[in-house]
């Protein structure tokens, strides 16, 4: 046995009648789609439940496996005490996969638990899954004599998302499927995850374009079961649409790995702003066509191609610089001469790299510290694949995936006011005694100065309290892509 099936689900802890109090009955088909869910599940006799849960332990460069053989899941934060869920986990399965991840190198285990209680992504789907197990196996065992046999009641693997790539999650679900297939457990695998948080302006997270988009997107795909498209959906989209169930998805995918799936969406409501799908991918066969990552990966390598084709020196010399320190650990000769602007020129740079769509490194000088643009481009280059404290250093496998941005700063100059700034013009340094922040300008998601200082603030470990006493200066900057 092996992956049978893999669904998505949502975890709104109000279709628990103790924690809805009648509000569960505004997402009737949600709870009637659930509750099939779990009558499947019991029917099929499934050993091994694993959830992917977007709420359970979030490590930025790490998947989590809990540990442990039981834990409990309650709904106290929801304001409701007399809940208890319990999972009893399959220990077996979680030490063979952490193993399987150990003897690949791969970024996952069981380190690092912080909370071994249940989180509502996971607390939903199981209780869901017990009524319906417990009910069964009330009826197997009026039925039948105490010697025929019964049917299992499932056991549970809980696995948090990460910051990494999307092809680190489905290469997650690779390894899930690896693992059901050498045990020989009859597995399912469970996306828990939201749609949308930004369906409707009176939602607790308003109103943005990506949120029925991402959630038409989602529903197709539960039709199809086009996995392709969740790689389309980049971070930026992601992010806007407020969603929590893409990664979880991705996994899913990812344990379906070129497998015939034969795929039904359940039901899908949104009455709160808030996006909630039930969907079902059943396996009905193998499919070597549906090599979803190898496919993505093969696309990122033409588009970066491309790319490489198409950049401009500054970028060319940071690239060129961190392929031949990665390879061989020596910095790159430049070929000479230089353009004049990289040999003739001194000024602060910025070297940013990032990987299908993630920041994977960026390191920078707000004044030159070397003797040209060129020389101070290397130098950063090889700091942000390297030595940016947030990452582990980039491998040579990474480098056909990567994309570079240089900043050439200006020099800064002083303002009286976040009134001065400008964060699609302006790049912005702050400092209080010895501590100085600095953020680029005309990045995502920052709109304002009051959010732009703030970050920067945060940045240089400045409190908020201190914000009136800050010394704040702007640059521009000419961006390399």
């Amino acid at each position: 046995m092996s992956i049978i099936a893999g669904w998505l689900v949502p975890p709104p802890p109000l279709i628990f009648p103790e924690v809805g109090r009648g509000k569960q009955d505004e997402i009737a088909a949600t709870v009637a789609a659930y509750r099939r869910f779990g009558d499947e599940i019991a029917e099929a006799g499934i050993e091994t439940v694993v959830i992917i849960s977007p709420h359970a332990q979030m490590y930025a460069d790490y998947f989590h496996i809990s540990p442990g053989s039981v834990a409990h899941g309650d709904m106290r934060r929801f304001g409701v005490r007399d809940v208890d869920v319990e999972a009893v986990y399959d220990e077996e399965f979680a030490r063979a996969l952490g193993f399987a991840c150990d003897s690949t190198g791969f970024p996952a285990g069981a380190q690092g638990e912080r909370e071994k209680s249940l989180d509502h992504g996971t607390s939903i789907p199981v209780r869901f899954i017990n009524e319906a197990c417990g009910k069964k196996l009330q009826n197997d065992m009026a039925k039948q004599a105490e010697s025929d046999a019964l049917s299992p009641v499932p056991q549970y693997v809980r696995i948090g998302v990460s910051g990494l790539p999307l092809a680190a999650h489905y290469r997650l679900g690779q390894l899930i499927a690896e693992t059901a297939g050498h045990l020989g457990r009859k597995t399912v695998v469970i996306a828990s995850g939201d749609l949308s948080h930004k369906l409707d302006d009176e939602g607790p997270y308003g109103y943005a374009l990506e949120g029925p988009e991402f959630d038409k997107a989602i529903c197709e795909i539960a039709g199809s079961a086009d996995f392709s498209r969740l790689f389309s959906m980049d971070g930026s989209f992601c992010e806007k649409a407020g969603e929590c169930g893409h990664r979880p998805l991705v996994v899913m995918a990812g344990a379906l790995d070129k497998k015939a799936v034969a795929s039904e969406l359940y039901s899908y409501e949104g009455p709160f702003g808030v996006g909630y799908g039930i969907a079902r991918f059943s396996v009905t066969g193998d499919d070597e066509a549906r090599d979803w990552l190898d496919k993505y990966l093969d696309k990122e390598r033409e588009i970066a191609e491309e790319r490489n084709r198409n950049e401009s020196p500054h970028v060319a010399l940071a690239r060129q610089t961190v392929e031949s320190y990665v390879k061989t650990g020596r910095m790159y000769k430049a070929p000479q001469p230089l353009p004049e602007a990289l040999a003739d020129t001194r000024a602060g740079v910025f070297v940013s790299i990032k990987k299908q769509g993630e920041l994977r490194g960026c390191i920078g000088t707000i004044s030159p510290v070397t003797g040209s643009v060129g020389e101070e481009i290397r130098a950063n280059a090889v700091s942000a694949a390297t030595r940016d404290p947030r990452f582990d250093a980039i491998g040579e496998d990474e480098l056909p995936f990567l994309e570079y941005s240089v900043d050439v700063l200006a020099p800064a100059e002083p303002v009286e006011s976040e009134d001065a700034l400008d964060p699609a013009r302006y790049g912005v340094i702050v400092s209080l005694g010895g501590k100085r922040g600095l953020l680029l300008p005309d990045l995502e998601g920052i709109d304002d100065a009051e959010t732009q200082v703030s970050i920067a603030m945060r940045k240089a470990g400045i409190a908020e309290k201190d914000r009136t006493k800050i010394r704040l200066e702007r640059f521009e900057v000419i961006r390399h892509r």
